[in-house]
């Protein structure tokens, strides 16, 4: 049994045993289905890929505003606000405002985000 995990590699290991064990689970219709060594070990596991999520991973906190979340995206793809745009389909001046606030979002901006960014329309909604 594994006590630590110490990197990447081992991490998905572990989520693919978990990720076994829940599949074995569901298919049986409870967690009781597994076996009690299966359910200590899976718990195990599961407080290990825990912690190294909270000290390797650092993960990204999800930005607030739909400002951020769209900045965010941007740096992720390492493109300019130009070339945001021309993705998106619309002018420059136009992103600028509304990334300024001095502009609304309209709809098809939103769905450019969605469909074109691959941003999570509950997130653009929640953020709206």
């Amino acid at each position: 049994m594994i006590n630590k995990i110490r990197n990447e590699k081992q991490y998905l290991q572990v989520m693919d045993i978990i990720e076994g064990y829940i599949q074995k689970a569901t298919d049986g219709g409870s967690f009781s289905t597994l076996m009690n060594h299966e359910t200590e070990e899976l718990e195990k596991l599961s407080l290990l890929a825990e912690k190294y999520e909270d000290e390797e991973m650092k993960l990204m906190p999800i930005p607030m505003t739909l400002t951020a979340v769209v900045e965010t995206k941007k740096k992720e793809l390492g493109i300019t606000q130009k070339g945001l745009a021309s993705i998106l389909g619309i002018a420059e001046p136009k992103l600028s405002q509304i990334l300024n606030g001095k502009r609304d979002p309209d709809v098809d901006f939103l769905k450019s985000l969605h469909q074109k960014l691959g941003i999570d329309g509950n997130l653009i909604l929640e953020r709206v």
